[in-house]
């Protein structure tokens, strides 16, 4: 029997109501599982892992004011961050994510610890919001120590400060300026009574970035405060607020430590190096040519020399290479056209500059972290 037109409209207007009905359910179900995806963390040192490989966790040591961090399935963003503490002193948290070991919590399937001289590489990424309204930096810190250590604090840490906002300064003091994985920071150096760190801070705010964590490293081993037998135990992202904070966020992080083949150099890194170092010198100027030869059995594909300039002498200008500061610990960058050195090979490049008083050359050169013979 045929429906009436009546129970026709009826029966489809029935329908039309079920099926709203479900739209409806699917998209609350939708919602709840989505929002169930975020985790949040009020615990002063709770924790939880991303990705099966990051851990991200609340790290709420300067005050006992509340602090949660919201956790994404790519990151993590502050929710919730009371109290305040005095801008020269330390700061109140460090909410982070990381690669690696910190205070025996390990991340998922981490390749750290790892000496310096078996990393290849260690690629990384980072992608930061700010918020106004706070007092903080946006702090990525890179752990050293003597010993494959999974507890306890490092003997070096460096701080690359992404961003700053407010009266806020690194540990210890400016020591100059350098180029470092293709940009420029000026550099602090000090020791918190717990570790020493190395801070490279950030002329204007970084919001996202991709680099090798291994370039900082060796710049860390150039200037002393490590060693290319010490170990690489952890890599981490996020902030260190000193006033508010709620809103700051990480929104994306990788870290890829690959072992094997390589040297501090880096991939393809000399295994040994000699510089030559010839200088013109008259009343206070001089050139100097510099030829680096890999006496090693590995290709350098890329290659940074790091020296100490004497008291006294100032780089005015450069060719085969970017040099920088002008003074003090400086590094030489390779041009595009001498990148490469084979093993047996050898790239040259010279500056000129001035000095006062009586002219001394340097003798410590480090090819990409590691010593270098001179002739």
């Amino acid at each position: 029997m045929q429906p009436s037109p009546l129970q026709a409209r009826r029966v489809r207007a029935l329908f039309g109501a079920l099926l709203t009905s479900l739209v409806a359910l699917a998209a609350l179900l939708t919602g709840a599982s989505a929002s169930h995806a975020d985790t949040t963390i009020c615990e002063t040192y709770g924790s939880t892992t991303i990705k099966g490989r990051y851990v991200v966790q609340n790290n709420r040591w300067g005050t006992s004011a509340t602090q949660c961090i919201t956790v994404t399935d790519s990151g993590f963003r502050i929710a919730q961050a009371d109290g305040s503490v005095p801008t020269n002193g330390a700061p109140k948290s460090y909410p982070s994510v990381y690669n690696g070991c910190h205070y025996t919590n390990c991340s998922p399937g981490t390749n750290l610890p790892a000496r310096l001289n078996s990393i290849s590489g260690a690629p990384t990424s980072i992608s930061y919001s700010y918020v106004g309204g706070a007092v903080y930096d946006a702090a990525y810190d890179i752990w050293l120590d003597p010993t494959p250590r999974t507890d306890g604090v490092n003997r070096t840490e460096i701080m690359i400060w992404f961003n700053r906002v407010g009266s806020v300064q690194p540990v210890g003091s400016p020591v100059g300026s350098a180029t470092v994985a293709g940009r420029q920071w000026q550099v602090w150096s000090g020791n918190n009574g717990g570790n020493d760190v190395l801070s490279f801070v950030a002329p204007s705010a970084i919001d996202s970035w991709s680099f090798d964590v291994m370039d900082f490293a060796r710049n860390a081993v150039s200037r002393g405060l490590a060693q290319n037998d010490w170990y690489l135990t952890s890599i981490q992202a996020g902030f260190e607020p000193w006033q508010n904070g709620a809103g700051l966020a990480v929104n994306s992080f990788s870290s890829t430590v690959n072992l094997g083949g390589g040297t501090p150099g880096g991939p393809g890194g000399p295994a040994a190096c000699k510089v030559t170092y010839g200088t013109s010198v008259w009343q206070g100027g001089f050139t100097a040519d510099v030829t680096v030869a890999n006496t090693g059995s590995s290709p350098v594909n890329g290659w940074n020399l790091t020296f100490t300039l004497p008291s006294g002498q100032q780089i005015t200008s450069a060719w085969n290479a970017g040099v920088s500061p002008s003074s003090g610990t400086v590094t030489a960058t390779n041009a595009a056209h001498n990148a490469n050195i084979a093993p047996g090979g050898q790239a040259a490049f010279g500056f000129q500059g001035s000095y006062s008083g009586s002219f001394v050359r340097p003798n410590v050169f480090s090819l990409n972290g590691t010593p270098c013979s001179t002739a």
